[in-house]
């Protein structure tokens, strides 16, 4: 097969790169409907430990960070995605065929180690052709298509489930993933020549680390996409338990979770838009300021009311703290990539890696601490926003580049 070497058009661009992106959305809400019968078959000593299903995917992909971006600096994004990919499906078949929980969590972790290459790798991939705005404006298209998917992917598990069984909803992501690869293969050239690769040895990648710490710009947003992304877990790990037990949704669960993803999306669609007017720097702070304030505001009549608001008061919440989110945090990552450009692939590990590690176990106090009621998700969201706003003031102080006002290309 004789490898692409013509540049993408932007909009099959951006959809490749969503689609990629999207399967860690996929992987990680797809089975949601289902937490509460894989946890039962597969003998949880706690209902609550069957969050584990959703938040061991993020061990395996705050590890396979760190190993696919070097590599993807010294091989070529290529061979790194394609290498990820089949420890992905390899994830996939052994919790197809789980028959105990540590067999499902083995390959849970399998599955988020692998689609680190994809998912880290695509970020690369963007950072090697564009900076600045400009590659704010296309992570936010990416995450807008990409929020597509959190939102109808309960709905695809549910119905998967309905005429199948959960095992199904394995077969079905790889499916996704071997036919994303393909499209990959088939499309998308290499983006790094062999002549800016750098070399793989402990002595480059710790020189490429050390530099990438002395930028306030990728410590400081890091920390903060790591704290905000805690909030965002601790809702994952316990949105089924919320709307299916603390409001007796039902089978309606998809919709409102649905709903509240596409709030991100639409966060995500107007900062593509916005972002290019007004800069990166400015929306992220407005827009972490904002979700913070509300939900700290938002904390006292909760707990007056006995943890348990009326739906649409929580959904009224959710929806315009998500619309925030997605301001947040493609905005975020560009800020901490831009002076990375020069080692894209091992700069997006060490942003993802770290980010995703600061959310582990934030996220799993935040879901854990579910009570029955939304006390511990809205405090968390509040605490962690507040918290957040630390590190991107330290960041703003950066003699780099974007001092002042972040570049537009």
């Amino acid at each position: 097969m004789k490898a692409p070497t013509k540049t993408l058009p932007f909009t099959e661009f951006v959809m490749l790169l969503a689609t990629m992106t999207s399967i860690v959305a996929l992987a990680t809400d797809v089975m949601l409907p289902a937490l509460d019968t894989i946890g039962r078959e597969l003998g949880v000593a706690h209902p609550n430990d069957a969050q584990l299903v959703i938040s061991s995917i993020f061990i395996g992909f705050a590890i396979g960070q760190l190993v696919v971006g070097p590599l993807s600096d010294s091989f070529g994004r290529k061979p790194v995605i394609y290498l990820g990919y089949l420890v992905f499906f390899l994830g996939c078949l052994i919790s197809m065929y789980a028959t105990d929980f540590a067999a499902m969590l083995i390959g849970r972790v399998l599955q988020g180690l692998g689609i680190a290459g994809p998912r880290v790798v695509a970020i690369a991939l963007v950072r090697d052709r564009h900076g600045g705005r400009t590659m704010a404006r296309i992570m936010s298209f990416v995450m807008a298509v990409f929020i597509i998917v959190p939102a109808i992917a309960p709905a695809i598990g549910q119905a998967v489930i309905t005429f199948a069984d959960w095992r199904a909803t394995f077969a079905l992501l790889l499916a996704l993933g071997i036919v994303t690869c393909i499209w990959f293969a088939l499309r998308q050239p290499e983006t790094l020549p062999v002549g800016e690769r750098r070399a793989l040895s402990i002595k480059c990648i710790g020189s490429g680390i050390a530099e990438a710490c002395s930028h306030r710009a990728v410590v400081g947003y890091t920390v903060a996409a790591g704290l905000i992304f805690g909030a965002f877990l601790g809702y994952l790990s316990s949105a089924q338990q919320i709307f299916q037990t603390s409001f007796d949704t039902g089978p309606l669960f998809v919709l409102y979770f649905g709903v509240a993803a596409l709030a991100i999306g639409g966060g995500s669609v107007f900062n593509s838009y916005a972002v290019m007017r007004l800069g990166m720097r400015l929306l992220t702070w407005w827009a972490l300021v904002f979700a913070t304030v509300l939900s700290l505001g938002f904390l006292l009549p909760v707990i007056v009311m006995g943890g348990i608001p009326p739906l649409w008061l929580f959904m009224s919440w959710l929806l315009i703290t998500f619309f925030c989110l997605g301001i947040i945090f493609g905005n975020l990552n560009a800020l901490a990539m831009e002076p990375l450009g020069h080692m894209a692939g091992l700069g997006a590990a060490l942003v993802g890696s770290l980010s995703t590690l600061i959310s582990l176990p934030l996220g799993w106090a935040v879901g854990y601490g579910f009570d029955g009621g939304v006390v511990p998700l809205v405090a968390g969201f509040g605490v962690l926003g507040l918290t957040s706003l630390g590190p991107v003031i330290w960041a703003e102080r950066d003699p780099g580049p974007l001092q002042g006002q972040d570049r537009k290309t």
